[in-house]
């Protein structure tokens, strides 16, 4: 009796180990930004854990340690974020010691020589005051107001770039106003390791400048496709809600190729399939990439996602990490660059992928970076979700 009672404590053990286990696995989504900064358009360039989308051009000790990107030393360079951003309000900490020499490089190329400082970037210095362009300045440029040195402190800067215009803030206080002749329109966000160490946190970005696509009254811009067998409408709050009979979607007037595109979505009820399509051929029925909605997972496990997951580009790559939950309104963000796509889930960058394939003006054969059409989907007759706030812009031209 003895031996049965035993067996059976011990196998009760083990499967509340495993349920144990099991609710350890199913992760909390990550929430990298506050619901007000959501609402405002912002998203995080930093998971706090690893590099992911960013990209390291020179052989430096680019590493993550207590939650910060840390550098000190190696060979000079940038670790680039892999997407180009343009116009926006770039927000990070950074600490240095005492002597570094280090920088945020805004809209800039991978690699940099001496000679490109004032033609393919903008070098936000991080340098001690004896420095020609001390913290806060634009190295060859303009330098920035004087400001105690706070060497070995996290310090914290606001960059904001609109077209031509900069503003920069240094620990709250305005430093810098520079507006450029002759403006680099686009490029990547860098960190540069020149010499000594640094370390970086809190890296978050918002967009300026996007438009309307809804109007939040009807579906003036946007059209059903006529082998739709969706039925789209804009309802009473702002949103546009669709449900099936069938394959569907709803097809933007507006085309974009190069692009930054904010939008959010609900799923009504649990594992809803839909997606956004993007540089879709204009008149064709889904024939696109499309950016995923799908918030089930496997195992409860939020990175193993079930077809493909959100913000996973489908039949591509899937999302790293399912961060939405069914029932409630999620954020995301998608920025087009040639032949890289980027795609964060409130706030969080789950999908950082470059399409190798050969050029191809149909995206289900190949590369496709011409401007195309949006598109909506409805995919089945379950389902039942909704849209709002969407808008987007074309990015500025590369360089």
């Amino acid at each position: 009796m003895n031996t049965i009672l035993t067996r059976l404590l011990a196998a009760t053990f083990l499967l509340t180990l495993a349920t144990v286990a099991l609710a350890q696995k199913t992760t909390i989504a990550p929430t990298p930004l506050t619901p007000q900064e959501l609402a405002d358009g912002w998203i995080s360039l930093f998971d706090g854990e690893t590099l992911f989308g960013w990209k390291a051009h020179s052989k430096a000790d680019w590493q993550v340690k207590n939650g910060a990107i840390f550098v000190s030393g190696g060979e000079r360079g940038l670790l680039c974020t892999t997407v180009q951003f343009d116009s926006y309000v770039l927000k990070a900490d950074f600490r240095a010691a005492k002597d570094t020499n280090s920088g945020l490089f805004l809209r800039t190329a991978p690699v940099v020589g001496m000679n490109d400082i004032t033609t393919k970037c903008y070098e936000l210095n991080i340098a001690p005051p004896e420095n020609p362009f001390p913290t806060g300045g634009y190295v060859g440029r303009l330098k920035g107001k004087s400001v105690p040195e706070r060497a070995g402190e996290w310090q914290s800067f606001e960059a904001t770039l609109d077209g031509p215009r900069s503003t920069i803030k240094l620990n709250g206080e305005t430093v810098l106003e520079y507006t450029d002749p002759n403006p680099v329109r686009r490029g990547y966000i860098g960190l540069q390791l020149n010499s000594g160490q640094c370390e970086f946190k809190n890296i978050k970005l918002k967009p300026l400048g996007l438009s309307p696509l809804f109007n939040g009254k009807d579906l003036t811009g946007w059209k059903n496709h006529p082998e739709s067998k969706s039925t789209f409408t804009a309802t009473d709050k702002g949103e546009i809600h669709v449900t099936s009979t069938g394959r569907g979607v709803l097809e933007s007037d507006q085309q974009f190729g190069d692009f930054v595109l904010q939008m959010e979505a609900i799923s009504h009820a649990p594992e809803l399939n839909s997606g956004l399509f993007i540089r879709s051929i204009p008149g064709e029925f889904s024939n696109g990439y499309e950016s995923q909605i799908h918030n089930g997972i496997k195992h409860g496990d939020r990175k193993q996602p079930k077809d493909f997951g959100t913000g996973g580009i489908y039949r591509r790559i899937p999302a790293r990490l399912v961060v939405p939950n069914d029932k409630e309104w999620f954020h995301k963000t998608i920025v087009a660059d040639g032949e890289h796509i980027s795609v964060w889930v409130n706030g969080y960058q789950v999908t950082d992928w470059t399409d190798d394939r050969k050029p191809d003006k149909n995206p289900r054969n190949g590369l496709r970076t011409e401007k195309g059409t949006l598109q909506l989907q409805g995919h089945d007759p379950t389902t039942d979700l909704s849209f709002r706030n969407i808008k987007a812009r074309e990015l500025a031209k590369a360089p």
